[in-house]
């Protein structure tokens, strides 16, 4: 009821993309946005453990189920470079999403390391492209919406007018549509 009222209640304007960030698990928040409107892609976010992986196979699934087309993985928390020493350090392993991507026959759009300043820029409402839109943790996140930027542009293209209408409809968007 709350992503319905979500998407529905919510006046959002003139919208070049909405992008919803869903809870890993089962499935069920993309099963039940996948109803509410039409979705034209999504982007498998992970980090790289095993367990992680295992959780992100059950949203690919749904999305397949429901027909919504994989654009891309990234991987978050890929690397800890420490601030002091410059020391790179593959906490949490290294190379899942790109495995994953690579399984998938989708695009690998890119390793976020951890950050302290990441974390801190979405606590206070400043993410890192605002706050520090030089840093090479904001060309890395710049980058990677410029990947899925091209690839939804390249989906519209082949698309054609009755999916441009069907979205311009339901979430009345600008932009690429």
């Amino acid at each position: 009821k709350l992503l319905q009222q979500f998407i529905e209640d919510v006046e959002w304007g003139d919208l070049d993309y909405l992008v919803v960030d869903l809870p890993p698990g089962t499935g069920d928040a993309q099963l039940s946005l996948s109803q509410l409107i039409p979705i034209t892609g999504s982007v498998i976010v992970t980090t790289p453990q095993e367990v992680a992986l295992i959780d992100v196979e059950k949203a690919v699934s749904m999305f397949k189920k429901v027909e919504v087309p994989i654009l891309g993985v990234i991987e978050n928390m890929s690397y800890y470079i420490c601030p002091s020493c410059g020391h790179n350090d593959e906490i949490f392993s290294r190379g899942g999403a790109k495995k994953l991507a690579e399984t998938l026959k989708v695009k690998f759009l890119g390793e976020v390391p951890i950050s302290s300043r990441v974390r801190y820029g979405g606590d206070i409402g400043r993410p890192i492209v605002i706050g520090a839109p030089q840093s090479e943790h904001a060309k890395i996140f710049m980058e990677a919406a410029q990947l899925v930027a091209e690839l939804l542009d390249a989906g519209f293209e082949r698309a054609g007018a009755v999916l441009r209408h069907q979205h311009r409809r339901h979430l009345q968007l600008r932009g690429p549509l």
